[in-house]
């Protein structure tokens, strides 16, 4: 039997990669668990891990009531790009960046992370 699903990927009209270009996940490997003969796999995103090095940083100061796509747009003009910040800081919880006003951040600088 042929899978209709497959059948759009291999024809362009599916992406094989689910993410935007700009996403934290691009490159990340989609996989598969399998639950049980009976049962379907479900598909899942594998581990990102954050990069161990990074592009030469400038500094922002976290402004009263910012948040972190708040922080993303003024500084890289986008504030999906959120994520690039938090990679640039080493956190995990991309709410740490802004939790104290006058904090000072450091924004990746050139291309994407």
């Amino acid at each position: 039997m042929t899978d209709p699903i497959q059948m759009l990927i291999d024809a362009g009209a599916i992406p094989q990669q689910p993410f935007d270009p700009m996403s934290r996940y691009r490159d990340v490997p989609l996989a598969l668990y399998a639950r049980g003969a009976e049962d379907p796999p479900i598909a899942y995103v594998r581990r990102r891990f954050i990069p161990q090095a990074l592009a030469a940083a400038v500094g922002a100061v976290v402004a009263p009531y910012d948040r972190p796509d708040l922080l993303a747009a003024r500084v890289l003009g986008d504030p999906l790009l959120y994520w690039r910040i938090a990679d640039a800081n080493a956190v995990t919880d991309p709410t740490e960046l802004t939790d104290q006003p006058g904090r000072r951040v450091a924004v990746p600088t050139g291309g994407a992370a």
